[in-house]
């Protein structure tokens, strides 16, 4: 196994995992496309580290973070629905992003290239995919409770405004270093789809998050295991092997509501 080999594979793993994990919540909240448009959000901050020659996820996140502070101020100050702020948002930063992003790299920044991926690269998404699950684990049952009753959270004193932005900023976090792995217009298949598979097949919510997270490891491994055989872009392999993993989880799911 070469090095370049192996620091593809335990960044996908880290980020992939834990993409799945946050995916749990992001079905729970209603919010399956927001991974999806954040993705595209990152697109101007792709083009813009491009130009300057900086690291394409940071210049991600510097967008993303732009993007999730303008939604969350929006957000408290209009009541419209996240999904409504989002799109808007989201279509501006794609024709946004088309227009500055070099088209030699437009490709590389819509579907991702995790061979290229450096040592660095890789320490730093091992290193922020753990920071991310560890907040997510600190907060999700209050995100979960408020998900489920405003109300009883606030009852339960919970800050539902202050725990949303912080959900947000992890769902920033890890769209771009997962843009590193499928790209701006993959990374929220990523997301979803693992989750989605482990809804159907899981009967509790711990199942539900541990599968979300191993069906997104699992995605990952055998797409980039399948690029280095068949020369093939990794991020859409990745994807198409999620919704591989999602068809069966459905079929599997009607048998058991027959018996």
């Amino acid at each position: 196994m070469d090095n370049q080999f192996f620091l593809s594979l335990i960044t996908g793993i880290f980020v992939s995992g834990v993409a799945g994990y946050l995916g749990s919540l992001m079905l729970t909240k209603r919010m399956a496309l927001v991974g999806d448009a954040l993705g595209h959000i990152a697109l101007p901050g792709i083009g813009l580290a491009l130009l300057l020659g900086l690291n394409v996820s940071f210049g991600a996140f510097v967008f993303l973070l732009l993007g999730v502070l303008l939604i969350w101020f929006l957000e408290i100050k209009t009541y419209l629905p996240t999904e409504a702020l989002v799109g808007i948002i989201f279509v501006f930063s794609l024709a946004l992003g088309f227009l500055i992003t070099p088209q030699p790299e437009l490709l590389e920044a819509l579907i991702g290239d995790i061979s290229k991926v450096s040592d660095i690269d890789a320490v730093f998404s091992i290193i922020l995919s753990l920071f991310v699950l560890y907040v997510i684990s600190k907060i999700y049952p209050k995100i979960m409770l408020a998900s489920i009753s405003e109300d009883l959270a606030v009852a339960s004193h919970i800050n539902i405004k202050k725990y949303n932005f912080i959900y947000l900023l992890t769902i920033a976090l890890i769209v771009a270093l997962g843009i590193k792995v499928v790209g701006s217009l993959l990374i929220g298949a990523l997301v979803i789809v693992p989750a989605t598979a482990s809804r159907v097949l899981s009967r509790n919510l711990r199942q539900y998050t541990l599968i979300s997270g191993f069906l997104g490891v699992l995605s990952c491994v055998l797409g980039i295991l399948f690029s280095r055989i068949t020369g093939l872009a990794a991020g859409p392999l990745i994807i198409l092997i999620c919704i591989l993993f999602f068809i069966p989880s459905l079929i599997l799911k009607k048998e058991d509501n027959r018996v």
